[in-house]
């Protein structure tokens, strides 16, 4: 008899995880159904974003102010407010690796529920080199030396400045030949010193920056996979072709 296996996003999340508990980042989880401060307001989304539409939100019926989450980020949030409550002072550094839902059509690179890697470091002189290091270090630990990143002008609610982060993604050979092109994994940037304030935490002494990208995508480049539907298909086929690291 065969033995199981771990399904794809599971060892990706370990691999991932390992890389950043190396550079000195702890780990937390958060709620999938989350409420509307922690998901929209104290992430500096204002009540009229249009990211607040049905068309990106799964409203949960009957339970007013609650959603699926839209993505990590709601953890900043609460990690920073309990940790000031209890008096902890940053520096803080963690992941939020997780499951999120976007009320959205799918095709090969896009899914209506997706796994993000959530970033936050919090400090004294923190800057957007930091970030860009930070980054660069893990897609060279987790995509090989020779992959290639760029980081474009963007425009998030929560971070300020902003960036678009792609990797060149290489489909792998087959009848259709694909050629390869830059594909989007993330946004990142400098936490608006708004956010900081909601949670607690004093902007003028503190900065940081945050970062998320989507698992699923960064697997894809990784292995060469064309189609991120196929994480979801319930095929049990597709967990065979990926390696299992002890961690």
């Amino acid at each position: 008899m065969e033995k199981g296996r771990l399904h794809p996003i599971t060892i990706a999340v370990r691999e991932i995880a390992d890389i950043f508990g190396r550079m000195g980042f702890g780990i937390v989880h958060g709620p999938e159904l989350e409420d509307e401060w922690h998901n929209f307001d104290a992430l500096n989304v204002p009540a009229d974003h249009p990211a607040r539409d049905m068309q990106d939100t799964f409203w949960i019926k009957d339970h007013a102010g609650k959603v699926m989450r839209t993505h990590t980020s709601p953890m900043q949030i609460r990690f920073m407010e309990e940790n000031m409550k209890k008096g902890i002072l940053p520096p803080y550094r963690i992941i939020v690796p997780g499951k999120i839902f976007r009320n959205e059509a799918t095709d090969a690179t896009h899914e209506a529920q997706f796994y993000q890697n959530e970033g936050l470091v919090v400090g004294k002189g923190v800057t957007l080199a930091h970030l860009k290091g930070t980054l660069d270090q893990f897609f060279k630990e987790y995509l090989g030396t020779d992959a290639k990143t760029r980081f474009r002008p963007s425009f998030f609610p929560f971070t300020e400045p902003s960036v678009e982060v792609d990797v060149w993604f290489q489909p792998q050979k087959d009848k259709t030949d694909k050629e390869g092109k830059w594909l989007e994994v993330g946004g990142a940037g400098m936490i608006h010193p708004a956010v900081l304030e909601n949670a607690g935490v004093d902007s003028k002494e503190y900065q940081g920056f945050a970062f998320g990208c989507g698992i699923e995508r960064l697997i894809m480049i990784k292995y060469g996979i064309p189609d991120v539907r196929l994480f979801h298909s319930g095929d049990i086929r597709f967990v065979y072709g990926f390696e299992e690291n002890v961690i």
